[in-house]
Parts: structure tokens; C-alpha cells; sequence
């Protein structure tokens, strides 16, 4: 069987779409399964089986109908098409898909338990299923099982290469890795500047202890600033590494403190524990990273008005953010340390 696997949107979304691809092309190896997504995304799938390939696009350069139609036909023929992502570009390539005479299969995204859980009075608190259950179910509809739950990380059993990048991490000498990526695209999945100023201090200053910041090459000025008086036991990543010596990376870290956002499931994806941080958003909707634990979540308890976004881009009902604003750096050290004192480091 040729599957096609169509997944664009933001890297996080995407990022689930792993354990779940990876497990499906090793349950099924006479499947050719390509997936189709933006280009920057490919180092996410480059260490899956031999059965699975990527092709990635600019979709900038396929718009309107008629460049949907050229994407189409540049694509060629599949027995089967999986779309991961259910939007109205992707709608139009499966019409067409299915107008060849290809099986389609589409995600369920549960929008009315979605608007359920969200919304300001009486919602419905129940977890719904996560958006790697959601995946899979597309592949079964389309005759094709597949279990993930012995999906451990991109690389397997073992780690990421990071001697190549020994100058930028200096050697571990048994320190404790931290990382830490304070952003989030949108407010209502952020920490206060103040909070995640308040912790890389108290964590650059923990004995024995080297702490990576991630984020984007926009962030690394206000990261320099937030770490000033501290050159040795603080790194910034942003914008220095590629995505893939970032996944790297995350594979050594003994603890990833990460708001609910991308780098939660990339650490995810390396194997790492997270202590995620969530404020508008909630576990429940379903985008936990892959295999990390409820009780690693840090949230804010006693708040009626929590969840109030699924992808956390609304503004806040009571304007002030107490969801986030209220989270301390005592709450999130203090879980570090218990996940450290779990995990003994090298």
C-alpha cells in the first residue's frame, strides 16, 4: 500500500504525528508511507524506518485551487491518503485524492467536547482523547492498526550525537542538565517575564548544575539579559542550533521545563521528563507531550475559569491571567528537584 500522511500547521501538532507514524510503518512494512508537511519539520521523521519518506513543501507556492490542484498532481498516485489535519486546504487535496478513486481518511478533532471544556460557565472537565489517540484512529479507518505505545523516543533506547557540538555544551563533568524554554506563542501559554526571569536565576544558581534555554533567534537577546552575572552554568540555545542538534540535545537533559509549546513535545520526542507549564490551556484537551506525567504539570488550582482556550490565543476573561500570574518559581523548582532525585544524572 502507497499512504499518503498530510500534517502542516505548527511544529507541536506536528511533532505528535511521530510516535504514531514511527509505529505505524514498523506494525506495517510493506506500506510506503510518505508524509507530506513544511520542509523544517523533516529532521522529525529522519530516523524512521526505511518504509517511511518526506516531502516537504512551501505552501506559498501552491495557492488558491489551482495551486492545490498543481500540489495534487505533483504528488502522484497513493492507495490511501491520511489527513492529520482536517483544514480547508487539506479538505481540497483529499476532494481531489478522492475524486481519483483514493481511500480518504480524516482527524476528528472533537470540537464540541473542545467547546465543552472551554467554555465560561458549566464546562465539562473530562479528559478527552489526545492527539495521538486521535492519529491513530485515522489510520484505523483506514484498515490499518496500529498501537504506538511502545514508541520511546526518536532514538530508540539510545541518545542524540552531541559530540559534534562540544564546544557549545562543554563537557557534563556529572552536572545536572536543566533545560528550560520559557515562550509560548501566545500570551495565555506564557509565564510571566518576571517568573521566568526569577527561576533561571534560582536554577543558574543551583550547585553542579548547567541550564540551556531554548527558543527562537528573536528570544536569545532577552535570554542574554535574563542571565547576566551567570556566563558559566547558563547556555542560550536559541537561535544557535539547528532543530535537529536541539533534538539532540533535549536527549541528554535530565529535566526540560517547558510551557505548553513545542519544545514540551520535542523534549518529548528525545526521551526527556518535562515539567510543563500551563495556564489558559489545559492537560485535558489532549496535547500532554508523549508520555509525560499528569503529576509533572504545573498549573493553577481553584480557577473556574481554567481551561479558557484550547490553543491558549484568547484573551483573558478576567484581564489579569491569574492562571499564570499566580504560578511561582518555588512550585516549578520544587518539581525539578523531585524529578531529579528520581533520575540520578551521569
Amino acid at each position: 500500500m502507497k499512504l499518503l500522511v498530510i500534517r502542516f500547521s505548527a511544529l507541536g501538532d506536528v511533532a505528535m504525528t511521530v510516535p504514531v507514524v514511527d509505529s505505524l510503518a514498523r506494525a506495517n512494512p510493506q506500506a510506503d508511507i510518505t508524509v507530506l508537511s513544511r520542509p523544517f519539520v523533516q529532521p522529525l521523521f529522519a530516523r524512521m524506518p526505511a518504509n517511511v519518506h518526506f516531502v516537504g513543501v512551501d505552501l506559498k507556492q501552491y495557492k488558491g485551487m489551482g495551486g492545490l490542484y498543481r500540489l495534487f498532481r505533483r504528488l502522484g498516485r497513493y492507495d490511501a491518503v491520511a489527513d492529520l489535519h482536517d483544514v480547508l486546504r487539506t479538505q481540497v487535496l483529499r476532494c481531489f485524492f478522492r475524486l481519483a478513486g483514493t481511500r480518504t481518511a480524516h482527524i476528528d478533532k472533537g470540537r464540541r467536547d473542545r467547546k465543552a471544556l472551554v467554555r465560561p460557565r458549566h464546562k465539562i472537565r473530562k479528559q478527552l482523547p489526545t492527539s495521538f489517540q486521535r492519529y491513530a484512529d485515522v489510520f484505523r479507518r483506514l484498515g490499518l492498526p496500529v498501537d504506538p505505545a511502545g514508541f520511546r523516543s526518536i532514538y530508540g533506547d539510545g541518545k542524540g550525537d552531541i559530540r559534534p557540538l562540544r564546544d557549545f555544551t562543554g563537557d557534563r563533568d556529572g552536572q545536572a542538565w536543566i533545560g528550560f524554554a520559557p515562550f509560548a506563542a501566545h500570551r495565555g501559554k506564557q509565564l510571566p517575564e518576571a517568573t521566568s526571569a526569577a527561576l533561571i536565576q534560582r536554577l543558574a544558581g543551583r550547585p553542579d548544575t548547567r541550564l540551556f534555554l531554548f527558543g527562537g533567534k528573536a528570544d536569545a537577546p532577552l535570554l542574554e539579559q535574563w542571565t547576566a552575572g551567570h556566563p558559566h552554568e547558563v547556555t542560550v540555545v536559541a537561535g544557535r542550533l539547528t532543530l535537529e542538534q536541539e533534538l539532540a540535545l533535549m536527549s541528554h537533559l535530565d529535566v526540560m521545563v517547558s510551557m505548553d509549546s513545542a519544545n514540551m513535545h520535542l523534549a518529548s520526542l528525545a526521551g526527556t521528563p518535562v515539567v510543563s507549564v500551563w495556564g489558559a490551556t489545559y492537560p485535558l484537551a489532549g496535547f500532554l507531550g508523549w508520555k509525560q506525567r499528569a503529576e509533572d504539570c504545573i498549573q493553577a488550582d481553584g480557577l473556574d475559569c481554567r481551561p479558557c482556550s484550547i490553543f491558549g490565543n484568547k484573551p483573558c476573561l478576567r484581564s489579569d491571567y491569574a492562571c499564570l500570574a499566580s504560578l511561582t518559581p518555588d512550585s516549578i523548582a520544587a518539581k525539578i528537584e523531585q524529578i531529579l532525585t528520581q533520575k540520578p544524572h551521569p
